[in-house]
């Protein structure tokens, strides 16, 4: 028998994430596809943390997990409608049940009940690699790879048969960018690839792939039709480059501020080039005045994941209320919120605090900083649109916070012997601390 440890998790977890960037596109409720990429995630995660490990989770992503799933279940339970006096709106008061003293907390406990498997499955991948070795986390990049490269062969055709094309019939929902129903949710997977595909050049010794990688990135993003889309895709690739080689903690630091400003400003002129295309009787800002509107009537409890829909419509102004309606707040912080109340923005600044602490623990290793780098991105992206309510982003979103969390890397570098160089016979050599040339 082999003593070779088993690297079936890897590829089980490994199928989950390329899977999910294949047919997680959607952005629509009720999707078999996700369904199929929530139950695959499960599954897949419950057989990785089954298994023996020597990884540890940090108790305090552990506990922000933990508080995530109970705040969606909280809203699945039944509570006295005396609670909700005075919190929220009449028409907000929520559903009965069995008899009228009781409500929920959600207005929809359909949507809520959606929300609740969507979260705890990208949970529970996330669980799932934080419990592989590093080298296994590392062997899921290929895996991500692959969906990158399927999504950008499937945009090649698109774009080389027609300006516009959409694809019907082969997913639940209609395809336009890519294999996502959303041209720029396709274009926020290209962006947070262009990290790990400039650290697969430098760190991996692969320039020449890499740079060939980078292009057909950059070209893909500008056939997307996303102006502004190239200018950030050229900011994130030459701050990569940056980042990824800097080793002192000051240049750290200076870049990543860099990055978020740059990426905050092209995030600004994607809005203002491609409003008309987006929104032309809209607009951003007046969703988010709106969603504000119904966050401060409803701060306590919010109105239940998945609702954002319903409860929006009620404080449209009679002047935008059109044939096209708001189906999200294009601001993911805000929509939140909006759902979740006071308890998720709470969740939410722990999550970026946790966040903060973690870039001041990695500088050191490059896998972790392009995770990081792609993960801010897609946070600053969600600003003005909402790219982590596909399953494809939410899952690959879980993947690199896999990463930057997973203790195995530091762990690793702790174990390697320090190395000093030394003059023999001419020669400089670099041994290990104790070591005799």
């Amino acid at each position: 028998m082999s003593a070779r440890p088993s690297e079936w998790d890897k590829y089980l977890l490994g199928s989950v994430l390329f899977t999910a960037l294949l047919i997680g596109g959607g952005t629509a409720s009720g999707l078999y596809t996700d369904t199929l990429i929530e139950i695959a995630a499960i599954v897949s995660a419950a057989v990785a943390l089954s298994r023996t490990s020597t990884q540890t989770i940090p108790g305090s992503v552990l506990c922000l997990l933990i508080m995530a799933v109970a705040l969606v279940v909280l809203q699945l339970v039944p509570l006295p409608a005396s609670l909700f006096a005075d919190l929220r709106p009449e028409l907000l008061l929520g559903a009965p049940w069995l008899v009228d003293q009781t409500r929920f907390i959600s207005v929809g406990v359909g949507r809520t009940i959606e929300c609740l498997l969507y979260v705890a499955a990208s949970a529970a991948f996330f669980l799932g690699v934080m419990r592989l070795r590093p080298d296994q986390v590392y062997g899921l990049l290929p895996f991500f790879f692959m969906g990158v490269i399927c999504n950008g062969l499937a945009g090649v055709i698109q774009y080389s048969l027609s300006d516009n094309i959409a694809i019907d019939g082969l997913l639940p929902f209609t395809i336009n960018a890519g294999l996502f129903a959303n041209r720029n949710h396709f274009s926020a997977l290209l962006f947070v690839s262009i990290p790990f595909v400039v650290y697969y050049g430098l760190f991996r010794g692969h320039l020449l792939s890499g740079a060939i990688g980078l292009i057909a990135l950059l070209l893909l993003l500008l056939a997307a039709g996303s102006r502004a889309g190239v200018l950030i895709g050229l900011a994130t690739t030459v701050v990569s480059i940056i980042f990824l080689s800097a080793r002192s903690r000051i240049s750290g630091v200076s870049v990543f501020v860099l990055f978020v400003g740059l990426s905050v400003y092209g995030m600004g002129a994607w809005a203002t080039i491609e409003a008309k295309d987006l929104d032309p009787t809209f607009g951003r800002a007046e969703f988010a005045r709106t969603t504000m509107a119904g966050i401060k009537e409803n701060w306590v409890t919010g109105v239940g994941f998945g609702n954002f829909q319903k409860a929006y419509q009620l404080y449209e102004k009679e002047g935008m209320i059109f044939r096209a309606y708001v189906n999200h707040a294009h601001n993911e912080y805000l929509e939140i919120a909006f759902e979740g109340g006071v308890i998720a923005a709470a969740l939410m600044a722990f999550y970026l605090f946790l966040l903060l602490v973690a870039f001041t623990r990695i500088r050191r290793d490059a896998l972790q900083k392009t995770a990081l780098l792609s993960v801010v991105f897609l946070l600053v992206h969600s600003l003005a649109d909402y790219p982590l309510r596909t399953a494809a982003l939410a899952m690959a979103f879980a993947y690199m916070n896999a990463i930057i969390f997973h203790r195995g890397f530091a762990e690793g570098r702790n174990q390697r012997p320090e190395l000093v160089e030394v003059d023999h016979n001419g020669d400089k050599l670099f041994v290990p601390v104790g070591a005799s040339p």
